[in-house]
This record gives C-alpha cells, sequence and structure tokens, in this order.
C-alpha cells in the first residue's frame, strides 16, 4: 500500500508540474521556453514576459488551487455524510453565488458596493449557511437526509431566479461565465484569497480528519469509541462552505471534480482520510490544470468553458455510481 500510495503521488506531481509548464507556455500565444524561465527569474517589461507573470502564472496557480479545494471539499462531504454520491454543489453554494452575481447585474448600485468576485463569495457563503440552518434540527445537529433534498431544492431556485432575473435585465450572456465555469478573470488577488481561505481551511480540515474517519465507520461504531458524529458533520461543513463560497468567487460553477477526485483516491487507498484528504487536494488540481488547458487549446482562439469538460467526465461518472448503488 506504501508503495502504491507514493508511486500514484509521484504520478501525479509529474503530471501537475508538466501541466503548469503547458498552462503557462500554450495557449493563444505561444510562448518558448526560454521566456517563460526568464519570466520567473530574470524578468523585464516585454509584451511575452508580463502576459506570463500577470496572466497566466496567477490563471494556473488558481486553477491548481481550486481543483484542489473542490476535491478535498468532495473527499469531506463524502466522509462525514457516508454518502458516495454527495458533492458540494448539492448544497446549493454555487448557486447562491450564481443569484448574487445575477443581482450585481440588475442593480448597478448594489454591482458597486462589491466586485463581482465578492458578491459571489457573499451569494455562496449566505446560501451555503442558509441549507445549513434549514437542516439543522437541534443545536449542532445536521439531518444529512434534509440537507441533500434542501440544497437540491434550494439549488434549483436560486438558479432559476438567477436565470429569470438575468433575462429581464438582458445580462444572460454575462451570467453564462458564472454557470459554466472558467479562469478568464483569474488575478494575484484571486491567488491571494485563495490561499489565505483555502489554506486556514485545509488545516482545520486535516485536524479534523481524524475524527472524519471516525465518523465514516458508522454511526454506532463512532459512538462506541467516544465520538460525536453530529458535531464533527457540522463542523466539517462550516469548513466546507468558506472553501466552495471562494472557489465560486474565483471559478465561477466547475461541478463533479468533488464528487470523481475522492472516489479515485478510495478506490486506491482505502478509507483512511489523512490520506484521502491531501492526495484529493494533489489529484484535484491535477485534473482542474488539465481541464484548464483542453479548455483554452481545443476550440483556439476561443475559449471553451472548463465546466463543459468536468461535466463531461462527471455525468457518466455520476450516473455509475448512481446504478453501483442501487445494486448494492
Amino acid at each position: 500500500m506504501s508503495k502504491k500510495i507514493t508511486f500514484f503521488t509521484l504520478l501525479c506531481i509529474v503530471l501537475l508540474v508538466i501541466g503548469l509548464f503547458i498552462a503557462v507556455s500554450a495557449g493563444a500565444k505561444t510562448i518558448p521556453f526560454q521566456t517563460v524561465i526568464d519570466s520567473i527569474f530574470a524578468y523585464d517589461h516585454t509584451l511575452d514576459m508580463q502576459l506570463i507573470r500577470e496572466v497566466r502564472i496567477p490563471r494556473a496557480l488558481s486553477t491548481l488551487l481550486v481543483g484542489g479545494l473542490l476535491g478535498m471539499s468532495g473527499a469531506m462531504m463524502q466522509g462525514v455524510t457516508r454518502n458516495p454520491i454527495a458533492e458540494p454543489s448539492l448544497m446549493g453554494i454555487t448557486q447562491g453565488a450564481t443569484l448574487a452575481i445575477a443581482i450585481g447585474y440588475a442593480f448597478p448600485t448594489f454591482s458597486g458596493l462589491f466586485s463581482t468576485s465578492a458578491a459571489a463569495f457573499i451569494g455562496a457563503l449566505l446560501s451555503g449557511l442558509l441549507v445549513l440552518i434549514v437542516t439543522m434540527q437541534q443545536a449542532r445537529i445536521v439531518n444529512i437526509s434534509r440537507l441533500l433534498l434542501a440544497g437540491t431544492a434550494l439549488s434549483t431556485f436560486f438558479l432559476s431566479l438567477a436565470s429569470v432575473i438575468a433575462l429581464l435585465t438582458n445580462q444572460s450572456q454575462n451570467l453564462a461565465f458564472w454557470i459554466s465555469g472558467g479562469f478568464r478573470s483569474a488575478t494575484w488577488g484571486s491567488v491571494e484569497m485563495l490561499v489565505i481561505v483555502g489554506g486556514i481551511c485545509t488545516l482545520l480540515g486535516l485536524l479534523l480528519a481524524k475524527r472524519i474517519n471516525i465518523v465514516n465507520l458508522g454511526e454506532d461504531v463512532a459512538v462506541g469509541l467516544g465520538e460525536k458524529p453530529m458535531q464533527v458533520r457540522f463542523l466539517t461543513l462550516l469548513i466546507i462552505i468558506p472553501i466552495c463560497s471562494i472557489c465560486v468567487s474565483v471559478a465561477g460553477n466547475i461541478a463533479f471534480v468533488g464528487l470523481i477526485i475522492p472516489q479515485i483516491i478510495r478506490k486506491l487507498i482505502g478509507q483512511n482520510y489523512r490520506m484521502i484528504l491531501p492526495l484529493s487536494f494533489l489529484l484535484g488540481g491535477t485534473l482542474l490544470v488539465w481541464s484548464d488547458i483542453l479548455a483554452r487549446l481545443v476550440a483556439q482562439p476561443y475559449e471553451t468553458p472548463i465546466g463543459l469538460f468536468t461535466t463531461l467526465l462527471g455525468v457518466p461518472f455520476f450516473i455509475w455510481m448512481v446504478r453501483k448503488e442501487r445494486s448494492v
């Protein structure tokens, strides 16, 4: 098992490094390898170096961080719910951000108070907290069935309301970015937000991994070992909400990363969440970096929404998981 984990980790690192280099050097304009190196270690104010330093590097880093955080949050959610098809977007977080963006486009006064990313973060955070409050039966007790049902219902409501607002105000094209997902707007400010919010939440998640392991054994076993499953679920969801909020504010709606990645990791290494969480981060980042490369290169000079590629992977995977669960 140890050799398998080591090999898998090294393979992901190699693929990630190659992907980051291609992401920085390839695009509508291909930039030579030496220019890429010089833009990092011997920066000069040439057009190519500015393109690499101010556009492509922050975009590549944002892609890595968003993919990693989504993969890790999916693993955490599946761990505490013991539901292999649970996924962070089921909590309505993405759709809440989309609604906030639609309101911002419709009412200039609102958009003047917040940037688009800030509005998306606030909308995602509020929608996630709303779902959490709705599903709490008693103090700090979260009902998982109600969580998934409320998340699905509110997701549909938020997205429908956002679509109506966009249609009435002729903002459908602007809103399409947040629904399909992408990193065209990623900046160094995006990287900074992802590092701060994501770093804090990742550390908290890793500290909680041992307790997630116990909860994943089952309700009765966890209680017998002295653990409080409801408390662990509540704390985990409080970590997932800001993670997903910051990811949505940077990249829009990118579905299924949190569904696919934890499944692959568990098949390889088992149920130890102290290993699943960091490896989900690594594989999620690798997957999204390569997806973004395809999004930029498959239809040059136009950019394909990155959510298209994750959905093409995720929908068949989701259907397979549902059929598998039904047959068990």
